[in-house]
Order: C-alpha cells, then sequence, then structure tokens
C-alpha cells in the first residue's frame, strides 16, 4: 500500500505590488516516495530584505530538486538540515550587501511519519477529529510591537537554528500550511470552522486565503492543505518486500542457463542463502546469490536479501563489490561481480600476523571503507576478517551486507544480538541499538586480530555470556608495535562507547598524526635512561622519610 495524498493550495498577493510567498509540492515516483516521501513546503519571503520573493523561491527549488539527490539512506531530518545550512550560506552570500531572508516550512510525508521543518513565522497545523493543533512554533520577539520582527529565519544569521519535529501519521487527518497573511488575520476558530466545513483540501485553502483578504489581510496570503488518505508502508523493508515478490530461482546446476546467466558452480551454501558462480554473455564471471528453498517462504529472509541488495547498490565505490542492474530479472535474487582474491581470514591462515607495513595499508583501506558506509547512514553490523576480500587487483572490499542496519529506516533490532560473537561490541550484549561506534568496535578487533591472532577481550563462543575488562595491550604479542600504535588500538576496542574514536575519519587522523609523531625520537622516561639514580633516589627519600619518623616519635 502507498501513501496517498489529496492537496489544495492556493495564494494570493493582496494589497502588495508582489508576492513574495512561494509554495512548493513534489509528488515523487513510486521509488523515491517510499525512501524519500513527499515534500510540501511554503517560504515568505522578508519584503524588508533585498528580494524577499527570490529568497522564497529558491529556497524551495533548492529543496525540491536536492532533497531527492541526498542518499537515501539519510533521515529526513538529516537530509533537510544539511541542505538548509547550504542553502543559509548562499542567501547571505548572494544578496550583493544586502540580506535576503525567508522563512519556511517543509513538510516530508514517508511512509506512516511525518517530518517538519521549520524557521520564521509561518505557521503549520494539525487537523482530526475537528480539533486543529499548532505544530510549529513563531521564531518572531515578544517585545510590544515588535511581535513580527523575526528572530529566526534562513540567511539572518551566519548558524541556521532549525526545528525539527517527527510523528506518526493517521489516515484522514489534515496538515495546514499558512504564511502570516493568513494566520494574522484569521483566529484559529476561524481556520478550524473552514476545515470542518471544506472537506475538498483546494476548497479549504482558497476559502481560508480569500478570508484573509476579506478580513482586512493587508500581505500576501498562501495556504496549503493536506489530507492524509491512505497511509503507506510501515517500513522500508515492507516495501522493498511487496516490490520484490518474485519466486526463488530453481536449483542451478552447473552448465545451466538461467535468464541469461550461465551457471558454473555453486560456491557456498548455507543455511539461509545459497551462492552461485555464474558468467554473463560476455563471459565476464559474477556471483549469484540467493536464498536456499527452506528459507524461500520466510518472509524476513526474502526481506533481508532486498535490504541487502538496497544497502549495496548505495554504497557503490572502490570499497564494496559493484552490482549488476538486472533490468529482466523474473526471479528473487541480485548479482555481483566476482572479484579474485582472499578473504583476509585466508590471507591470515596462510601467513600468519600480517607485516606491519601491510598491516597499516589494510587500516587505513577499512577505515575509509567504513566512514564512506558511515557518511551514507548505513552500519555493517558484521565486520570481521571473513568478509573482506583482498582482491588479486589491490583493492580491499567489504562483503556480506545480510545485517547491515541503516538507522530511521530498517526495522528495530530484536531477539538476538546480530553479528559474531567476539567482534560483538559490548554495549550491544546489554541491548543498545545498533551505532557507529560498534561497527568502529569491530573494526578494532579485526585490526588487532591480524596484527596479534588474538583478540583483545578473548575468544567470546556464542553460548557466552561475555564479561569485559581492560583489553590485552597488543603489544604483549606483538614487540615491534609502536607505543602511539598500542594506544590506538586499545581505544578502538575500549569497553566503554565513548572512550573510541566517534569516526572512521577521528581514527585515520589519530594514524596520520601518529606517523608524524613517530619521525622523532621518543624521549625515553628517566627510569628508562637512569635506572640506577631513579631507585637510589628513591632508597635516600625512604631513608629521610623514616628518620623524620623516627624522631618524631621519640619527640
Amino acid at each position: 500500500m502507498e501513501l496517498r495524498l489529496n492537496v489544495g493550495q492556493y495564494s494570493e498577493q493582496g494589497p502588495r505590488s508582489e508576492n513574495q510567498d512561494a509554495m512548493r509540492l513534489v509528488t515523487p515516483g513510486p521509488a523515491l516516495a517510499l525512501c524519500k516521501g513527499h515534500l510540501i513546503g511554503l517560504a515568505d519571503g522578508v519584503s524588508q530584505c533585498a528580494d524577499g520573493g527570490l529568497a522564497a523561491r529558491s529556497t524551495l527549488q533548492a529543496l525540491a530538486m536536492d532533497y531527492y539527490a541526498t542518499p537515501q539512506t539519510w533521515p529526513v531530518a538529516q537530509a533537510l538540515d544539511r541542505l538548509l545550512i547550504a542553502q543559509n550560506h548562499w542567501l547571505r552570500a548572494n544578496g550583493g550587501g544586502q540580506p535576503l531572508l525567508t522563512t519556511l516550512s517543509a513538510l516530508v510525508l514517508r511512509g506512516r511519519r511525518f517530518t517538519l521543518a521549520h524557521v520564521g513565522d509561518c505557521r503549520v497545523y494539525r487537523y482530526s477529529g475537528g480539533a486543529l493543533a499548532r505544530l510549529s512554533i513563531d521564531h518572531t520577539w515578544e517585545q510590544p510591537g515588535m511581535q513580527h520582527v523575526l528572530k529566526r529565519a534562513l540567511g539572518l544569521d551566519q548558524h541556521l537554528m532549525v526545528d525539527y519535529q517527527e510523528g506518526d501519521l493517521q489516515e484522514g487527518e489534515v496538515f495546514v500550511l499558512l504564511s502570516d497573511g493568513v494566520w494574522s488575520v484569521l483566529e484559529d476558530a476561524a481556520i478550524r470552522a473552514t476545515l470542518g466545513e471544506q472537506s475538498d483540501p483546494q476548497a479549504a485553502a482558497t476559502t481560508l486565503v480569500r478570508a484573509a483578504l476579506l478580513a482586512g489581510g493587508q500581505d500576501n496570503a498562501t495556504a496549503v492543505v493536506v489530507r492524509i488518505e491512505t497511509l503507506g508502508q510501515i517500513s522500508l523493508g515492507d516495501s522493498l518486500l511487496q516490490l520484490g515478490d518474485r519466486p526463488l530461482p530453481p536449483p542451478l546446476k552447473p552448465g545451466q542457463c538461467f535468464e541469461g546467466w550461465r551457471v558454473q558452480s555453486m560456491l557456498a551454501q548455507s543455511q539461509a542463502s545459497v551462492l552461485y558462480r555464474v558468467l554473463d554473455a560476455q563471459h565476464q564471471p559474477w556471483l549469484l546469490k540467493t536464498l536456499t528453498a527452506r528459507q524461500g517462504d520466510a518472509p524476513d529472509a526474502q526481506q533481508h536479501l532486498l535490504l541487502e541488495e538496497w544497502f549495496m547498490r548505495r554504497v557503490a565505490g572502490r570499497y564494496f563489490p559493484e552490482l549488476h542492474p538486472l533490468p529482466q530479472r523474473q526471479h528473487h535474487y541480485y548479482v555481483m561481480r566476482h572479484y579474485p582474491g582472499r578473504t583476509l581470514a585466508q590471507w591470515f591462515d596462510e601467513v600468519g600476523p600480517l607485516p606491519m607495513a601491510q598491516w597499516q595499508d589494510i587500516a587505513s583501506r577499512l577505515l575509509r571503507a567504513v566512514g564512506m558506509l558511515h557518511r551514507r547512514n548505513i552500519l555493517h553490523r558484521d565486520i570481521k576478517p571473513e568478509n573482506l576480500l583482498w582482491g588479486d587487483d589491490g583493492e580491499l572490499r567489504m562483503l556480506d551486507f545480510g545485517l547491515a542496519h541503516c538507522p530511521g529506516l530498517s526495522a528495530p533490532a530484536t531477539g538476538t544480538v546480530p553479528g559474531t560473537p567476539s567482534f560483538i561490541a559490548p554495549e550491544a550484549y546489554a541491548g543498545a541499538p545498533p551505532d557507529a561506534r560498534q561497527d568502529l568496535y569491530a573494526v578494532g578487533v579485526t585490526l588487532y586480530f591480524l596484527l596479534t591472532g588474538h583478540y583483545p577481550h578473548g575468544e567470546i563462543e556464542a553460548f557466552q555470556r561475555p564479561r569485559f575488562g581492560e583489553a590485552i595491550d597488543p603489544g604483549r604479542y606483538r614487540p615491534d608495535l609502536a607505543p602511539w600504535l598500542q594506544a590506538i588500538l586499545l581505544r578502538g576496542v575500549a569497553v566503554k562507547p565513548e572512550q573510541r574514536f566517534e569516526t572512521a575519519e577521528q581514527w585515520l587522523l589519530a594514524m596520520d598524526q601518529g606517523e608524524l609523531a613517530e619521525i622523532a625520537p621518543r624521549r625515553q622516561p628517566l627510569l628508562e635512561r637512569e635506572p640506577l639514580k631513579v631507585w637510589q633516589a628513591v632508597a635516600a627519600a625512604s631513608l629521610l622519610i623514616n628518620l623524620v619518623l623516627a624522631w618524631w616519635l621519640l619527640h
């Protein structure tokens, strides 16, 4: 089921010479509507500035064009905030020495949720069951005579502050966006009465504007009325499941042709999935992943495979496998390019703990990959040597997005803690929701293991209820490890999340700074430089203290 809206919008310039209000409705295609939603915006340009109409129109234009270009894995509020901060800078820089100012109320309706971004003095109301509730706050001064003077607006200050509000949608309810040319003239009772009398959103919007002008309104007047006809899907996963309602492929055999692919062999099979090596029409190797027959009727398994593909398509880059577009797919599977190489687990089995130069190269690549993933608001949740491929082309790639999670899009995690026990962060065992620092903890354990062959807190089995103490210093296993690298690794696997790195970029910076610092000779502590003198001084101080105590007792 898709979210369906009925929208009415109407605007008049009133007695003003120019209408500096602007409104915008964006109804995207089904795929974008599922992940980004419908965008409704109202902006009221400030007439005292250089060109309020330009400020209002350009702001809505920027939102309409750029919001749907932001990563589909970003939460709505995050995407709006990034765009509005950029637009605020543009307005301040393009006023020709004078400010370009506008207010803004932007409403995003997606699935069964709404997100409101608001700055200035337009108003947003919610009408349901005969009750009218105001969602927005007027950002104006409260002193007498200054009630219409804005204290917050786009273009007004260098640092933009936007109010954000989120909530659940209800079928049949109505959202109303009004410029101050309407609400400053009409009382809330009149607005409520109009909405009660006019069931058609377009008629309601027109009536509100004309009523404001007939009541003596002296400003531009604009109204946007949105009624929720039907609610959309509960979650992105449910929506993808509906879009991907296809049968599983039959069991595939070597030499068989299937939807344009020639099967070479089955590479791997688990309880949930099966992986085949296939060739395309140009004889290029690919990997086809689908579910096992026993998982084919399990909605959760189908949803996870669809989400895995969806996430991987949104992290395209050098650190991730390329996915085939599959325009003619008729069954439930996806195909990714096959890269010759070996996983870091296989590499470790062959050579043991990695040489320092290779380890540092891998650490840098892995942190860059995780940083790219997190900037797209995706958490991997199963980072370990088995899921990191070192290709024969010299590239490191992250594999297996079966447990990936996108805060704000994925369904909340329930039941068992996902991941491999020894790489799961301590707070996850305690029920903490997934976050970036848990991925970074897994990075720390991975790098610690590749360097030492041991786990910082010992190996953890699936049946254990682990208890975490201080991590073992990696220098115990690798005497050649520089002190600054020991400190970085211990910070990466710290038990308390607040003691770890906040981002992969912060970790990378620490490694770069540590390498530069190591160029200069490390100054040895006095105990290392002159141990005999230190202990002689300690003994002398102890003797002196004993003599003083003895004198004090005798006297």
